[in-house]
Parts: structure tokens; C-alpha cells; sequence
């Protein structure tokens, strides 16, 4: 079943706007572009907050020795850090832009459930405040990990307020992620609009399905492994076998594997949709990509025991060829990124080059992911800097390259208005350099042997110089980042002050619904004496612009 169309809903309203003004309005809208702009933004903040503990504990690991800050203090440190950018900035950015960008791919009047979809995101500002209010307690934030194993997470190992603070935290903000991905999968699957059927979809919207599938499916296992920890806290016995630690370690994984595309799918896809406008074609492969997707979520699923090879209770064989066979999909989705680039006529804006950067960049996050999948490997290099190399070029130099080429993409659509191309590029060239210096080296010094985790190390170790690199890089990405956010707050000022200069509704000549509309979009997506274009592919603007362009040749002939 497909919705009515947006003219019929403005019809029901009198075409008037039913947004209530004020701060007040924007924390009670109902409307999905305001709920997905508050998400968005919530984990903009977050992601600097986190931001400032990782250059605190790169300061400590400048030099070996150092007491920056004390051990305990590290310890929290890179659990609230890890914590907040898994649970509360880039798994929430990407449904934040599922909640904003979804019904109008799709050509819908809003979303489903809205009141549903608007207290999913007060669920997850609760629990960010939530964890990090552990902070303001006497015994610190909680300090084991953002996976936190029993029974070092346990009430005799991490005693005080700051762990009960952080279960509950982290079981509110997924609890309201859960919500807010079963509003946007619901909406994508019943309110598209007439001639958009499941094959014309754009790609973001597959990859919103995908991973909206993974919330649902995945989820409600970390919910069930913080419940087992709660009671482990009050009930010390629970932990006394290791049956209930391993069986932890099972629910956390069948989570934490999941979340890493719930991660990716959304930001792969961002960037897949930059390079095909940037790139002046069709996306190559789309089908394929489609299918990818779904079979990518599926495989998702059977792959968390290779988290757990050093334990020594999973099964080696399955985990590892199920680790390899993800290969295919994934070998399927950057095919189709590579086949939009070649022979297209590129355009090297600031998204375009967020874009390209990502492609590289993500390939080695996901090549060191199947090496640490087999288990000869992993047992050389597991609670290693290697693993923090790896996850971290899977969701910075990966993902968070998708997320800004989003954000420079998108941005003249919520705005009105183009973000600084100077200060884009300058943002752009800093964080590849901060980023390869600072998260390269760590490969080396986990192959040679250091652990994660730990606050200092000996000079004799021979890390001194490969961290000295890392803690350089991370200063290079606190500038690039406080170079975005200039561009970004000098943007929104001039926008308010009435200075910026329009984009115009489409001003990168893009394929995708969201750009027949006005920027910013009005109440109900699509204006009343604005019909939606035909949707004839999942490219419907750009088929439009082909059909002008075949008739004007016509008429010239």
C-alpha cells in the first residue's frame, strides 16, 4: 500500500502549518524533519564531547609516563568514550537521517507514528544524560568497557553510582533508537508514494531498510545482556559461572556485531549517492547493491562468535567462514561505488571528496575486519591495538567520512544555504592527514604487541614513537573538526541573519526526491501546487532531466 499524496494532506489542513513555534515547538514537534534535525544534532554534540576524552587519553599516551590523568580516570574515560560514539553519536546519526531524509525520498507527508518516532529521541537524550552524569558521582563514570564483561563490570570490581548510571543510560538511548528504527522501516514500507515501488527506492533508503532490520533483529540483545548485568550487580552469585559470563559475552556480541553496519549501511549508502550526482550518472550496480544489503544484514547476524575466539567457546570453523563470506556482499557494494566513478564526469565539491575519501579508507577498516575474523590471526592481535586501528577506520576513517559527506550534501536541503566550499576542503585535507597519522600507527603498535587499554607504557617497549604519531594526528583532526564546526555555526548565523546567499532548491543537479521540493522542505514535504515527479526509476530527477534533454534535441532537429 502506498500513501496519499502530499496535496491531499495539506488539503486536510487547509495548507496552513501545524508546527508549533518556538523551543518549545521544536521539542515537541511531531513533524520528522524536526525530530531527525534534533537527532542529528544531539549526536553532533556528543560526537565533540567524545571527542575532547579522546584527545585527554592521546595526551596520556604521548609519552610513555605520563600523568595526565590517573589510571581510573583513563579507564572511564575510554569507556565513555567508546560508549558515546557507539550508543549515542553514530548509530543515532544515522537514524536521525533515516528520520529526516526518508519520507521525503520516498515522496511521503511525514512519517509513521510521529509521536511514537518524537519519544524514541527523548528516550536517547535521557540516556545520554544519563551516562554521562556518571562523571558527577564520587566514584567516577563507569570505567569497564564499553562492552563491559562480568565479572570485571560487576558491583566488587566497578562499585558506585557511575555503572548503574551507565546500564541505565545505555538501555534508554537503545530503547529509543529501537523506536525510532521501527518509525522510519514502517514508514518506508507503507507510505511511499504512488510509482514508488520497492525497486525504485533509492539506494539511502535500502540501506535505511537494512539496517533498520538490524535494530529490530539485534537490539533487543543488548537490551537483555544489560538486564543479565543489572542483576549480576545486585546478585554477586549470578557471575560465579562462567556459564553466565560466556552467555553475556553471546547476547553483548549478537548486538555489537550488527551495530557495526547499523554503523556503516547508512553512510556507505550517503556517500554512494554523492558519487553518483558528483560523478553526473546513474549508481552502477543498483540491483546488486539492493540485494547486498539485505543479504549483508542477514550474515550480520551469524557472525558475533568471532568477537569471542580467545575465550575459547566459540566455534571456530563456522565463525570464520561466516566472517569471510561477508566478503561477497561487501565485495558487491564497493564494485558498484567504483563502476559509478569510472567514465563519470566528476565534480570535486566538498561532499565529492568526503565521498571518494571514504571508499579507500572504509576498504581498509573492512580488510583488517576479515584478517582479525580468522583465528590464527586473532589470537595474535585480540585487546591489541590492532583492534583499535581496525574499529577505528571502520567508523572514522569509514564512516564518519560518510557521515560529513552527508552533512555538506544535505546541508543546502535543511538550510537554504551551501556550507563554505574553503572551509569544507581545508576541514576535508585535515582530517585525512589527522586521521591516517593517527590511526595507521596503531596497526604497528598492536602487531608489535601493545595492549589496549592501558594508561602508560614502558620507554623500553619501543611504542614511544608510533604513539607520539597517533597523539600528533588526533591534533590534527581537533583542528579539522573545530574548522567544521566554524563553517557550520558561521553558515547557520548567516542563514538567521537573513546574509547567506541561496542555493537554490537543487543546486547540486541530484536524483532523488528530497530535491524536488523547496529547501528547506515545507510542513508536509511537498507543496499543494507542487506535484511530485513522476517516479519512473530510483533516479526519478535525473530521468527527468534526460526526458527534457532527449526532447530538446528533438526540437532542435
Amino acid at each position: 500500500m502506498t500513501a496519499a499524496p502530499a496535496a491531499a494532506d495539506q488539503q486536510r489542513t487547509g495548507g496552513r502549518s501545524v508546527a508549533p513555534g518556538g523551543w518549545l515547538g521544536w521539542a515537541c514537534s511531531t513533524d520528522h524533519k524536526r525530530i531527525g534535525l534534533l537527532t542529528v544534532a544531539t549526536s553532533l554534540v556528543m560526537f565533540l564531547l567524545m571527542g575532547v576524552l579522546a584527545l585527554l587519553m592521546r595526551s596520556q599516551l604521548a609519552q610513555p609516563g605520563l600523568h595526565v590523568v590517573d589510571p581510573v580516570t583513563f579507564s572511564q574515560l575510554f569507556t565513555i568514550h567508546g560508549s558515546g560514539m557507539i550508543y549515542m553519536v553514530m548509530t543515532p546519526f544515522a537514524l536521525g537521517l533515516g528520520l529526516y531524509l526518508v519520507p521525503l525520498q520516498i515522496g511521503a507527508p511525514g512519517i509513521a507514528a510521529p509521536r511514537l518516532t518524537l519519544l524514541g529521541y527523548w528516550l536517547y537524550v535521557l540516556g545520554a544524560v544519563l551516562m554521562l552524569s556518571g562523571f558527577a558521582t564520587p566514584e567516577g563514570a563507569h570505567g569497564s568497557g564499553w562492552f563491559s564483561y562480568p565479572p570485571l563490570a560487576d558491583q566488587e570490581h566497578s562499585p558506585g553510582l557511575g555503572s548503574d548510571l551507565w546500564i541505565a543510560g545505555v538501555v534508554q538511548a537503545t530503547t529509543g533508537v529501537i523506536v525510532m528504527g521501527w518509525t522510519v522501516l514502517w514508514t518506508v514500507l507503507r507510505r511511499r508514494a504512488p510509482g514508488m515501488t520497492m525497486l525504485r527506492l533509492p539506494v539511502f533508503c535500502w540501506s535505511m531498510i537494512a539496517a533498520c532490520l538490524m535494530v529490530i533483529g539485534s537490539f533487543p540483545a543488548l537490551l537483555a545482556a544489560l538486564a543479565l548485568l543489572a542483576v549480576g550487580r545486585a546478585d554477586p552469585s549470578v557471575f560465579a559461572s562462567n556459564t553466565w559470563n560466556i552467555g553475556y559475552q553471546h547476547l553483548f556480541w549478537f548486538y555489537g556485531h550488527p551495530v557495526v553496519y547499523v554503523m556503516f549501511f547508512p553512510y556507505l549508502a550517503a556517500a554512494s549517492e554523492v558519487l553518483a550526482v558528483f560523478s553526473g550518472r546513474r549508481f552502477f550496480g543498483y540491483k546488486g547493491t539492493a540485494l547486498s544489503l539485505l543479504v549483508f544484514a542477514a550474515l550480520s547476524m551469524s557472525v558475533w562468535g568471532h568477537h569471542m575466539f580467545a575465550t575459547g567457546q566459540a566455534t571456530n570453523d563456522y565463525y570464520s567462514l561466516t566472517s569471510i563470506a561477508l566478503l561477497v556482499p561487501a565485495g558487491v557494494e564497493y564494485f558498484g561505488m567504483v563502476g559509478t566513478i569510472l567514465g563519470g564526469r566528476l565534480r570535486l565539491r566538498t561532499p565529492m571528496l568526503f565521498a571518494l575519501a571514504f571508499v579507500p579508507q572504509f576498504l581498509i577498516g573492512g580488510l583488517t575486519g576479515i584478517m582479525i575474523g580468522t583465528p590464527v590471526i586473532d589470537y595474535h592481535v585480540t585487546d591489541s591495538y590492532f583492534i583499535v586501528a581496525h574499529l577505528h577506520y571502520v567508523l572514522f576513517a569509514g564512516s564518519a567520512f560518510g557521515l560529513f559527506a552527508a552533512v555538506y550534501f544535505w546541508f543546502p536541503k535543511v538550510t537554504g544555504a551551501l556550507l563554505s566550499e574553503r572551509l569544507g576542503r581545508l576541514h576535508f585535507w585535515l582530517l585525512v592527514l589527522g586521521t591516517n597519522l593517527t590511526f595507521l600507527p596503531m596497526f604497528a603498535a598492536g602487531y608489535l604487541g601493545m595492549p589496549r587499554r592501558v594508561a602508560t607504557y614502558a620507554a623500553f617497549d619501543g611504542f614511544t614513537w608510533l604513539n607520539l604519531l597517533a597523539s600528533i594526528g588526533a591534533g590534527f583532526l581537533a583542528v579539522g573538526i573545530s574548522v567544521f564546526v566554524v563553517n557550520v555555526l558561521w553558515t547557520l548565523r548567516a542563514v538567521a541573519l537573513g546574509r547567506a546567499a541561496p542555493a537554490g532548491d537543487d543546486p547540486w543537479q541530484a536524483h532523488t526526491l528530497e530535491w524536488a521540493t523547496s529547501s528547506p522542505p515545507p510542513r508536509l514535504n511537498f507543496a499543494a501546487g507542487r506535484p511530485l515527479p513522476p517516479v519512473t526509476s530510483f533516479a526519478p530527477l535525473l530521468d527527468l532531466r534526460e526526458r527534457r534533454e532527449a526532447a530538446a534535441r528533438r526540437s532542435r532537429v
